[in-house]
């Protein structure tokens, strides 16, 4: 049981470290990784790059988000369609 602890750990500071690289939590990902070790890894490797993603401004509270996203994760309104695309973030 410990030499498996041992490599789960590594697993799990793999992923979570590739995960927070690419724009997502640490933490969900090193709990992905410990939990299923070697496809975890994978999955964080397979994972979209966020700070990649184009983005939009809220009309309604001029939050910026996602160009994915439907709804503005501040005010709470539906996003439509925008006519101006802002740069991805940079690292």
């Amino acid at each position: 049981m410990g030499p498996y602890l041992v490599i789960a750990f590594f697993f799990g500071l793999s992923a979570g470290v590739i995960g927070r690289i690419k724009g997502s939590s640490f933490f969900i990902w090193f709990l992905i990784g410990f939990a299923l070790p070697v496809l975890g890894t994978l999955a964080a490797l397979l994972y979209r790059w966020e700070r990649r993603e184009l983005r939009r401004r809220c009309e309604e509270c001029g939050n910026v988000v996602a160009m994915s996203d439907q709804v503005c994760n501040r005010c709470g309104r539906d996003l439509e369609f925008p006519n101006e695309v802002l740069a991805p973030r940079r690292a």
